[in-house]
């Protein structure tokens, strides 16, 4: 199920003059995107992960948010809602440009135990955040910033080209319509297995 592109308002968000200009790029849960030319790259994170890869000598850099570590979607098995498959995407992506896979570095936001999936997904913000942790530590790419796990939604600009990040923790109001949405999507998530699984009849 492919939701459609968030409702959620992006807060204003003051940024430096060496952003403006910029083109910017919304990702949204599943999101995977890398440009060898400068853009930003703009999420809203509660318990997602957005993991930034970036070759600091070409310029080149690219993200990704994902919902939960792995997981089983009959319908498309390599679907980037899961950290595994969106990890291995953004790589590859970045590698495609004309990065050099040696010279790889990581920023990681999210995580975030946020109201309602706090309430009852305790355990899914730290398993993303022990995910992304192992899978840059056994593919060797070194994390040079993070801002992970607390009780805030985040949003999180990143420049493709410089690296440089621009982060906002919300208020309450924007906090809560992330944590709905991606109860949304967690939900739509579980009945997509249940579909998989049992056969009508």
């Amino acid at each position: 199920m492919n939701l459609p592109p968030s409702s959620t308002p992006r807060p204003n968000l003051r940024l430096p003059s060496e952003a403006n200009g910029v083109p910017r790029v919304t990702i949204h849960i599943g999101g995977v995107r890398a440009s060898r030319e400068p853009i930003l790259l703009d999420t809203v994170l509660g318990s997602c992960i957005a993991a930034c890869i970036y070759d600091p000598v070409t310029g080149i850099g690219g993200m990704n948010h994902f919902m939960l570590p792995e997981g089983a979607d009959p319908d498309n098995p390599t679907s980037t809602r899961y950290g595994v498959n969106a990890m291995e995407l953004l790589i590859s992506e970045v590698m495609k440009l004309g990065g050099g896979r040696k010279r790889f570095q990581a920023k990681i936001f999210g995580g975030g135990h946020v109201l309602k999936i706090r309430e009852n997904l305790d355990g899914i913000p730290q398993q993303n955040i022990n995910f992304v942790h192992q899978f840059l530590q056994v593919e060797q790419i070194p994390i040079m910033n993070e801002d992970i796990g607390g009780y805030q939604a985040r949003r999180v600009l990143f420049h493709s080209q410089n690296a440089k990040v621009y982060l906002k923790r919300l208020g309450m109001s924007e906090a809560e319509r992330t944590a709905e949405e991606e109860m949304v999507y967690l939900l739509s998530l579980k009945r997509q297995k249940l579909d998989g699984d049992v056969t009508l009849f």
